[in-house]
């Protein structure tokens, strides 16, 4: 038996830019043990395992080191999947059931727009090591139920940041996000995520992380319509409409390998 896998690059329309994720479409439950395997094979920031129960799907995700609870750009590359090999009618709103709840992905044009929890944070200090291996003055940190969150000054220093990953490893949390105001009038801000202690040294775009991130720059900036740019050095860029305890994540996907895993025996 062998079963469809596809990899999509995520938040960008040009192949091998923004974040690339695994998509394998899987016909029912399957071993957590073996999708781990899977996805420390593949290597990639995250791995999606995808199959229909009934009007939705389920759908986990899963680093090379771990599962996680809310991953973004591996939702929309489901999303993008599913529409694309015809499994879910173009005009239908795909439905996930997930560790985070459920959530739901529509095509908008030529953007995916998935509705999740708005994940907020909220002020506190950050430990010594988190700074230090920063390396940068923090202007605000706050800490969500996933990551902390560290605004600094400008655009340059978000852009020439080189952390001590090993030391951030050991903050007891998903990741860390970096973030300040955009210089480039097309975006409203700009960010990079780090969690080297889920098996990402650094994550090219998050859509997870756009989630405290939109309604702590739209609370700053008074806006509910928020452009992301994430720096990383493929880069990405997430739309972002903040709509109460919810957050809409948009952003354009394009495949670029499509091919069969062989070993699927769990």
């Amino acid at each position: 038996m062998s079963l469809p896998l596809y990899q999509v690059d995520a938040f960008t329309r040009t192949p091998f830019r923004g974040n690339p994720a695994a998509v394998c479409l899987l016909t029912g439950p399957a071993d957590a043990a073996w999708m781990q395997n899977v996805a420390r094979e593949m290597n990639l920031s995250e791995t999606a395992f995808v199959y229909p129960t009934g009007e939705s799907f389920s759908l986990r995700w899963f680093t090379p080191a771990v599962e996680v609870d809310l991953c973004g750009h591996a939702t929309l590359a489901t999303a993008h999947v599913l529409w694309e090999t015809g499994r879910l009618a173009p005009d239908a709103t795909a439905l996930f059931d997930t560790l985070s709840g459920r959530l739901m992905a529509s095509k908008q044009g030529r953007l995916i727009e998935m509705d999740f929890p708005a994940v907020e944070a909220h002020p506190e200090p950050a430990p010594d090591v988190l700074i230090k291996a920063l390396g940068v003055k923090a202007l605000q940190v706050a800490r969500n139920r996933l990551d902390y969150l560290v605004e600094v000054a400008d655009e340059a220093i978000v852009r020439a940041l080189k952390p001590d990953l090993d030391a951030i490893a050991h903050v007891p949390v998903r990741g860390v996000i970096v973030t300040s105001l955009a210089t480039a009038t097309e975006y409203d801000f700009v960010s990079r995520f780090f969690a080297p202690a889920s098996g990402v040294p650094e994550d090219p775009v998050t859509g997870s992380a756009h989630a405290c991130l939109g309604p702590y720059w739209g609370a700053r900036l008074a806006k509910n319509d928020l452009v992301g740019y994430q720096a990383s050095a493929r880069g990405g860029i997430v739309h972002v409409r903040v709509a109460g305890e919810r957050v809409v994540l948009a952003g354009e996907a394009v495949t670029v390998m499509r091919g069969e895993l062989i070993t699927a025996g769990e």
